[in-house]
């Protein structure tokens, strides 16, 4: 099976609780239907991208990175890459490139959905139609930062760093984890 279609299955499984997050997941669905190349990162039209809300073990604190390109703290992930071979297993694998972190754990199911303008590593303006996921880090996970963030850091669900994006950035995934 392809991403594509790994991407569409994955979207037509998942019932989010949100009319919000429903309508969104529709046009997903529209933009995969449309587009062969939707998960690809030279789509310019836009393209599917994988993201993880890394939770520690506890599931107290949220592991954010603070990005180089958007200057936020935001949740780990990024492009599909063409050996990925699903959605989850792109999150997963973002995941554990840019924590550092062995044996993280994902949940199959998307936690949240969200489509963002941005000039991406295409250098022209583009979309990311990011599919967020929940993942859990084994006890005594030691983050390490990788070349591309210029902070890791752990945060206590109860205090999380200034969000400028209420309806689409960590409050509103820490708002829909189960």
């Amino acid at each position: 099976m392809s991403l594509h279609q790994d991407a569409a299955d994955t979207l037509t499984a998942w019932k989010p609780a949100d009319r919000g997050q429903e309508s969104l997941r529709q046009a997903y669905l529209g933009f995969l239907a449309a587009r062969g190349d939707a998960c690809e990162r030279a789509c310019a039209a836009g393209h599917i991208t994988a993201s993880a809300l890394v939770l520690d073990n506890t599931g107290s604190s949220v592991l954010l990175t603070l990005h180089p390109r958007v200057g936020r703290w935001l949740q780990l992930g990024g492009h599909c890459e063409p050996e990925d071979a699903t959605l989850a297993g792109a999150a997963l694998r973002e995941a554990t490139e840019e924590s550092g972190i062995p044996g993280l754990t994902i949940a199959p199911t998307p936690l949240h959905v969200d489509v963002h303008p941005i000039t991406c590593s295409l250098g022209v303006p583009t979309r990311h139609f990011d599919v967020r996921f929940a993942v859990r880090a084994p006890e005594n996970a030691l983050a390490v930062r990788s070349d591309e963030s210029l902070d890791l850091r752990w945060w206590p669900l109860d205090a999380l760093p200034p969000d400028p994006d209420h309806s689409a950035g960590i409050g509103a995934m820490v708002a829909a984890l189960p």
